[in-house]
């Protein structure tokens, strides 16, 4: 009622408009919406209370005699028929009609039902098991037991008609026919379940030999690891313990090195650990680590290291933690091949407790991971595994041509015209004197040189020369140390003191000659510095002299005057030593450079301290400078101005301008003095007056 109130309030009222011209307009709905609104929620509500409301079931028919029975069963029959006859293929309009039949105990008519929608498809599995259920709920044994045979033999491969035959038989207590329905199973070779329900009927029974034999046949037709753990526990269930061990030993051999798996060998030690065989236990992990890679067996190291904590001695554990420690290296290695550090670890690893082949073998495999790169960067580490490779084969192996081979494969390895390493060819050159084959370092270190000479090489062929006193060659490797690289100052430096050392000084001087008239030197200071000290300890004052004089025609800088100075005074020239100081405040206030200047008064102040008389001391006082601060504008790259820096200048009393700024600064101060008493007093002049 309130739908259709609703309804006729919806209704929208008609607008009539007036005729224009003696036309009719057509009429124009309402459209706005309704003042009372109804939400779908109650149109679905009124729907359900509706479908509550109670519907008298219908009249229950009262039959009294066989024709009403004849005529009721007639109608449903016809009704059946007719589903049937519409879609044959819907095998519940099939089912319904059997249980029908059933329930009207027309057994013959329930089972020609069965047969008729079996025709139509044979392969629908709830019709054969309600069919045979029938059977089997009215004990019509024989029928359902040749329904079964039916069933697996045209569908061989649904296990429930399988289970459900043989439950049957084992329930009827045809042990024997069960075990006849379990053979023709086992020829289809089923799943594993199946072959497990066959061993427990078996096992139910006490047949022990049976159930073994079942088990032969389920590891060849199922060879997997678990199932042969099974059979192997099964005969240790029974106390079988040398079969189960044979079980095991079949096993290791079935599956081979190829395809052996951790979970086999943990069960085959784990068994011996029960029977408390522990050194049958640990031959058995041992053999498998051995056997298996690191990578597939995580689980069987871990059940090792908790059998060794158990049963094991120190130096078992200590075994348990090297492997460990080795499996993660390796694991390293394998993700990244390149990675040095990690190659490392693992040989110090093998070198604290390994073999020597385990040890060389790592080594190879090691040294074959080439730097992609071309820097010396990335080579480095690469070729201390060549250094470790060669001391361990030297020292530990004690395999002299072995170490050769290693020295020379790593230099042949090496791109010396991108790069070298002077440290392997100085180490194959001190290997070979060690073997007092000094013949063989010599040609190492000479081809070294020719090959990719580097000052390093000069340096340790020369070291190796003067250790054994070979001072000619040294002189010789010297000459060629210069032809290659005549600007190094430490090379002519050491030529030099290897001459004064040997007592040749004019060679020395010659050779410090030479070098200090090179156009181009790296240091020519610490050159020029050597050759100076040189002629002081042959105390050739003359020529060190010369030697500053030619200096200073090269530079003026204020360092060689001091050290110049600074010499004359040591040897009590004290008035060659002022004059250098006057020659040098001369030179540098004509060149303007303040700084400089003030290291020189300093220094020249000090010496008057220290040498000189009062006058001299008050002479150079009057020179020294005052620091002042001053201000100066600061110029950004693109031009611009930056602002005002502050900055620490000196004011020389003897220059002209900075005079006139100091007498200016001067006059300033004087007028602001005058200026600060003139304010004082007139303040005074007018307190008299108010008093």
């Amino acid at each position: 009622n309130e739908y259709k109130s609703y309804l006729r309030m919806s209704e929208a009222p008609q607008i009539k408009s007036a005729p224009t011209g003696g036309k009719h307009v057509g009429k124009v709905k309402n459209k706005l919406p309704a003042a009372i609104q109804i939400t779908a929620e109650q149109l679905l509500r009124e729907a359900k209370e509706r479908q509550l409301e109670i519907v008298p079931p219908p009249p229950r028919q009262k039959i009294t005699d066989k024709t009403e029975l004849a005529e009721y069963r007639m109608r449903k029959r016809k009704v059946f028929e007719d589903n049937i006859r519409k879609n044959r293929s819907v095998m519940s309009n099939w089912i319904k009609y059997s249980r029908w039949e059933e329930e009207q105990q027309e057994f013959q008519r329930a089972r020609s039902i069965y047969e008729r929608a079996l025709d139509v498809d044979h392969r629908c599995i709830p019709i054969w098991l309600k069919y045979t259920e029938m059977e089997m709920r009215h004990k019509q044994v024989n029928h359902a037991r040749n329904l079964w045979d039916r069933a697996v033999t045209l569908l061989p491969r649904v296990a429930q008609f399988w289970y459900k035959y043989t439950y049957m038989e084992e329930m009827l207590e045809n042990v024997a026919g069960a075990r006849q329905v379990f053979e023709r199973w086992m020829e289809w070779e089923p799943e594993e379940q199946a072959w497990s329900s066959y061993i427990n009927m078996e096992l139910r029974y006490k047949e022990i030999d049976r159930a073994r034999d079942i088990y032969e046949k389920f590891v060849l037709v199922h060879p997997k690891v678990k199932n042969w753990i099974k059979f192997a526990k099964f005969e240790e269930r029974h106390g079988n313990i040398g079969g189960a061990r044979e079980v095991f030993e079949r096993a290791v051999d079935f599956f081979g090195d190829e395809y052996m798996d951790e979970d086999l060998f943990i069960g085959f030690a784990k068994f011996e650990e029960n029977q408390k065989e522990y050194e049958r236990a640990r031959c058995i992990y041992k053999f498998a680590l051995d056997k298996l890679t690191k990578e597939k067996c995580p689980e069987l190291f871990k059940a090792y290291s908790m059998f060794e904590k158990k049963y094991g001695d120190r130096r078992g554990i200590e075994d348990v933690i090297i492997n460990k420690r080795r499996f993660q290296y390796e694991t390293e290695i394998k993700h990244n091949p390149l990675n040095y550090d990690s190659w490392f670890d693992l040989l110090r690893l093998l070198e604290a407790d390994g073999s020597i082949e385990d040890i060389r073998d790592t080594y190879e495999r090691g040294i074959a991971n080439i730097p992609l790169v071309s820097t010396k960067q990335g080579w480095r580490r690469y070729i201390y595994l060549w250094i470790n490779y060669a001391l361990f084969e030297e020292l530990a192996a004690e395999d002299i041509e072995k170490t050769r081979e290693v020295y020379r494969a790593c230099l042949d390895v090496i791109p010396h015209k991108k790069l070298t390493f002077g440290k392997i060819w100085l180490m194959f050159a001190q290997f070979e004197i060690r073997q007092k084959n000094m013949t063989a370092a010599r040609k190492i270190l000479g081809t070294a040189i020719g090959k990719c000479p580097k000052p390093k090489l000069f340096k340790g062929y020369i070291d190796i020369e003067l250790q054994m006193r070979e001072f000619d060659r040294c002189r010789k490797i010297y000459e060629k140390f210069l032809e290659y690289d005549m600007s190094n100052c430490n090379t002519w430096i050491k030529f030099a003191e290897l001459e004064t050392i040997l007592g040749d000084s004019d060679r020395a001087r010659a050779i410090f000659n030479l070098a200090v008239q090179q156009p181009l030197l790296d240091m020519p200071e610490i050159l020029w510095k050597a050759y100076i000290d040189f002629e002081i300890e042959e105390e050739e004052h003359d020529r060190v002299r010369a030697l500053y004089a030619a200096l200073l025609e090269r530079t003026k800088h204020v360092k060689v005057w001091v050290s110049f100075a600074k010499f004359e005074a040591s040897i009590d020239e004290l008035s060659r030593a002022r004059e250098i100081y006057r020659e040098a405040d001369k030179r540098l206030l004509q060149s303007q450079l303040k700084e400089e200047r003030v290291i020189c008064l300093e220094a020249w102040r000090d010496f008057e301290m220290e040498h000189g008389d009062e006058k001299n001391q008050d002479e150079i006082k009057k020179k020294m400078p005052r620091r002042v601060k001053r201000r100066r504008k600061i110029d950004t790259e693109e031009g611009g101005e930056g602002g005002w820096e502050e900055y620490w200048d000196y004011v020389f009393p003897d220059v002209d301008g900075d005079s006139a700024n100091i007498k200016l600064l001067q006059m300033a101060k004087m007028w602001k003095k005058q200026q600060d008493n003139d304010s004082d007093s007139s303040s005074g002049h007018d307190d008299d007056e108010g008093d």
